[in-house]
């Protein structure tokens, strides 16, 4: 949990003058992997873990820049043509400020401090959480105002440019519009977002963090991005109509699957099967069946594993030791894939066991300590404007 105080005294320290304060969850993906940028349905939920954004304003263009986490200093010009940054993570934060003022607001210079809870390179979109909390501080600071759905438009678009990820929507919808107690049925085509509310009683999302990623991660999620694009080019030629994999059905696919190239067959089928398992999902949490939405789980774990090939050895033993634990519906990786996380569904009056049990076997099998924690849905972005009942509740 971020220390809320000290953020705030190393800001009076840095830059002496007390901040306004911001903050965007990272989100943890129930189902609908890889989804988002086919124009498909995910099922994410915001989750109580937080960036912070301390920041005030300046009488120039001038941005100063502290991550408390990693103990790095960065700046940047607002009126200078920006270039590659100093750090790779300041490319989030100046890079939404960038696109931010392509789109048509213009910003103030700013003085920030930023510190998180959550885990980088996990799969639980801490970039996003950065980006959309510092839009955010960059646009209020401004007096401006600007939509939630065109902030987190322009924060997938900075990730495009400045970040070399050709990521989906799905982050930065769940990290301007998150809802407590709820997850979120996003249609990616549309931007339709429909609150589900989190029907499960008895049940604990847990998200266990395999502490490794695979340099790979990066390349590999542009080039499953580029396969699906050349399904639907081959596609289109029995199908004329179809502008993504969104438009294919399963039985669409089983009548054609012999023109796509034989890798290219298994990255549409995950996504063309992965819609369907994500709108049963959305209907099975909504009716609280659990078995249901286990199962679903469990079935997209193996497409992602055999069909899109973004799992790895340390996500596919996280997932088979969970599922032989007491209590649990439910395991799959979550996230882009390659290391990260994978989310669990845990009944609670068994929540101590599971972590124990997992941490003991997952450390056997692969040399490493993992990271495991419940998790609950929370909101979206927003200003803290009581930051005294803040210091007082963290």
């Amino acid at each position: 949990m971020i220390n809320v105080v000290a953020l705030l005294s190393a800001f009076q320290d840095l830059y002496g003058k007390p901040p306004r304060l911001f903050s965007a969850p990272g989100r943890v993906n129930l189902i609908g992997e890889h989804t988002d940028y086919n124009d498909g349905f995910v099922l994410p939920m915001a989750i109580n873990r937080r960036t912070f954004v301390a920041a005030a304003q300046r009488d120039d263009r001038h941005v100063l820049v502290r991550s408390l986490d990693i103990e790095a200093d960065a700046t940047f010009e607002l009126d200078e043509k920006s270039s590659d940054p100093q750090e790779h993570w300041l490319g989030y934060v100046e890079g939404v400020a960038r696109v931010l003022e392509q789109r048509g607001a213009t910003l103030t210079g700013a003085e920030i401090a930023i510190s998180s809870d959550i885990p980088m390179g996990a799969g639980l979109s801490s970039s996003a959480a950065l980006e959309i909390s510092a839009g955010m501080a960059f646009i209020a600071l401004s007096r401006d105002r600007l939509d939630p759905v065109q902030l987190a438009l322009a924060a997938q678009t900075a990730e495009h440019l400045y970040a070399g990820t050709k990521c989906g929507i799905m982050d930065h919808l769940s990290a301007t519009l998150g809802q407590k107690a709820h997850a979120l049925l996003i249609d990616c085509r549309s931007l339709d977002i429909t609150p589900i509310d989190l029907n499960l009683p008895d049940m604990a999302v847990v998200v266990c963090n395999t502490n490794v990623k695979h340099e790979l991660a990066s390349s590999a999620y542009n080039e499953r991005r580029a396969e699906c694009e050349r399904g639907v080019e081959i596609l289109r030629e029995k199908m004329p109509d179809i502008r993504a994999l969104r438009d294919v059905g399963v039985m669409d696919l089983n009548r054609y699957a012999e023109l796509l190239p034989e890798s290219v067959r298994r990255r549409c089928r995950h996504i063309v099967t992965e819609n369907e398992r994500t709108l049963r999902a959305a209907a099975a949490l909504g009716d609280g069946d659990v078995a249901e939405l286990g199962k679903l789980m469990k079935l997209s774990h193996l497409s992602l594993r055999d069909d899109y090939e973004v799992s790895c050895p340390e996500l596919d033993a996280m997932v088979d030791i969970a599922m032989q634990q007491e209590g649990v519906a439910g395991a799959r990786m979550t996230g882009g894939g390659f290391g990260g996380c994978t989310v669990n569904l845990v009944r609670r009056n068994v929540l101590n066991g599971f972590k124990e049990c997992v941490a003991r076997d997952y450390q056997q099998a692969s040399g490493i300590i993992p990271a495991i924690y419940t998790v609950e849905a929370d909101a979206g972005v927003f200003e803290h404007t009581d930051i005294g009942e803040l210091r007082r509740s963290r």
